[in-house]
């Protein structure tokens, strides 16, 4: 019996993914508990496994289409099996909405006439407009005949242009009018290249602009960011602390494992954090929700976003824990491996934009959270001490608060006891 395959619920938050790729393609069989697509969220990509097994049948959504969660994107049944009650105008609507021009191998939906293979959609606007398929070249797997080229056939004609089918896929996918090139002669796709070619010679040196559009990750980073920027009243705290007996302390942890400051302010921040509950707190309806411990957010920069895995219960781990477990968070964020336990939970977020050499800037607060300490570059600074001028290596602390729960002294004290820990880090091995 055929099975609907839907898009499964990731996360509490999530309520659309994008299929980012198919491991599988019409017409495979497929094992229960076999990777069949993987899904961009907006925090990871995760691979999704079949539920079931059997011949993936047909897909809906291609890669690269955004789906809400629960809705179908493919059915996987028997290879023979008659699929036809799921192909309602339901799925077809999907189809020319998405321009989903996906069509099964073997099964009820590939319409053929002697060697001539077409979409369901295909044939159908081809019917009501009386063109005749066998003049139209298709463009779909294996040359099948899609929505797409019917639909350039149609455009081509009303416009009373002379066209080869490929000429007129080569001028959609480069966004071409026909009716720009002048030919008495059929238009040929190397007509096409040579249109573009001529005109990008005509616009050189011309203002032009570019239109990129967000992925999901950026969509919901977007979101995110104005969700805290409007509902948090935030006051941003600056405070220059000595790093030289850090520098130090990281040094001789290194010679048995190499320890970065992130994973030192790791330990440090949730030390504080639990001297002042404020600050790891979370407000939630009317009231404050307090926490005896810490599960310290790391931010990790990602070509197509930004990703906050969390080292969980940071206060009671030990400096190498930590350090082997920021390492491995990162690692797993670069290559899209992060389960939802790695990236939920968080009570409180580091951002370190010391290494491109920033001395100070304003981080945003990352919901429900309160509060992120932005790291910044270590300088050396001349600094008078006893009467001397000597250099020292100085580093500028920016913490970011939610007024609404944390008061400016309240801030100002934990940001002080941050700088205590940075300056004397033996506190940390007691």
């Amino acid at each position: 019996m055929a099975t609907l395959i839907q898009m499964p619920k990731l996360g509490l938050t999530m309520v659309e993914g994008t299929i980012t790729n198919w491991l599988k393609k019409e017409g495979d069989y497929v094992e229960k508990g076999e990777a069949l697509f993987e899904v961009s969220t907006d925090k990871i990509s995760n691979e999704v496994n079949s539920t079931v097994g059997g011949v993936l049948r047909k897909i809906f959504v291609q890669e690269g289409q955004v789906c809400e969660v629960k809705k179908n994107v493919a059915i996987i049944g028997e290879e023979n099996e008659d699929i036809s009650n799921y192909l309602g105008e339901d799925i077809e609507d999907n189809e020319e909405n998405t321009k989903n021009e996906a069509v099964v191998e073997k099964s009820t939906a590939v319409v053929s006439t002697g060697d001539i293979k077409a979409s369901p959609l295909a044939k159908k606007i081809a019917r009501d407009n009386g063109l005749d398929l066998s003049i139209i070249t298709g463009t779909g797997p294996k040359g099948r005949i899609v929505e797409r080229d019917v639909l350039a056939h149609m455009e081509a004609s009303t416009k009373k242009v002379k066209a080869s089918p490929m000429a007129v896929k080569t001028a959609e996918e480069l966004q071409v009018d026909l009716t720009e090139i002048h030919k008495d002669t059929r238009i040929m796709k190397a007509d096409v290249y040579n249109f573009v070619k001529e005109q990008s010679t005509i616009a050189f040196g011309k203002q032009e602009e570019k239109r990129v559009a967000m992925n999901q990750m950026r969509k919901v980073i977007a979101n995110r960011m104005h969700q805290s920027w409007t509902t948090a009243p935030a006051v941003t705290y600056n405070l220059k602390a000595d790093v030289t007996n850090l520098k130090e302390l990281k040094e001789q942890l290194s010679n048995e494992q190499k320890v970065t400051y992130t994973d030192l302010l790791v330990k440090i921040v949730a030390r504080a954090l639990i001297e002042f509950p404020y600050l790891n707190s979370s407000i939630e309806n009317d009231e404050i929700i307090l926490r005896n411990y810490a599960n310290v957010g790391v931010a990790v920069a990602l070509e197509e976003g930004l990703v906050v895995p969390v080292v969980k219960l940071a206060d009671s781990k030990g400096l190498k824990e930590i350090s082997t477990e920021v390492k491995e968070l990162a690692e797993k964020a670069r290559s899209n491996e992060l389960t939802e336990d790695d990236y939920t939970g968080g009570t409180f977020t580091i951002t370190n934009l010391g290494m491109f050499g920033m001395e100070s800037f304003t981080p945003i607060i990352n919901p429900p959270e309160v509060g992120i300490l932005g790291i910044n570059n270590i300088i050396d600074t001349p600094m008078v001490i006893d009467g001397k001028v000597v250099i020292k290596p100085m580093m500028n602390l920016s913490l970011t608060a939610d007024h609404r729960v944390v008061d400016g002294a309240v801030g100002a004290q934990f940001l002080a006891r941050v700088k205590e820990y940075i300056e004397k880090p033996g506190k940390l091995l007691l």
